[in-house]
């Protein structure tokens, strides 16, 4: 079988790992439990799929976000080291900021 892109067998994707930054964490562990559950499922998607459908490019700083009702999740990749390193997660209106 052939190598395919970044290296992988043909057909297989290699998993990222997904990181919290410090801050991050606290966001997390500071949401509602049933928000918590919610993100959690996004998360473990991104391990996966770092740039899922729906995932958009952040304009005037590096990384990406992606939605989950009114909270999103911003993060960065790092593709070399099969990474995806959140930094910020919380409601819309407060996680620009």
């Amino acid at each position: 079988m052939g190598k395919g892109k970044a290296g992988t067998e043909e057909g297989l994707t290699l998993s990222y790992h997904v990181e919290l930054e410090t801050r991050a964490k606290k966001e997390f562990f500071d949401l509602p439990k049933q928000i918590q559950s919610r993100i959690a499922s996004v998360l473990d998607d991104l391990k996966h799929n770092p740039r899922p459908p729906g995932a958009k490019k952040l304009i005037g700083q590096e990384g990406y976000r992606v939605r989950k009702g009114d909270y999103r999740i911003l993060y960065t990749v790092h593709d070399q080291e099969h990474l995806v390193r959140v930094y910020r997660m919380g409601h819309r209106r407060e996680v620009y900021r």
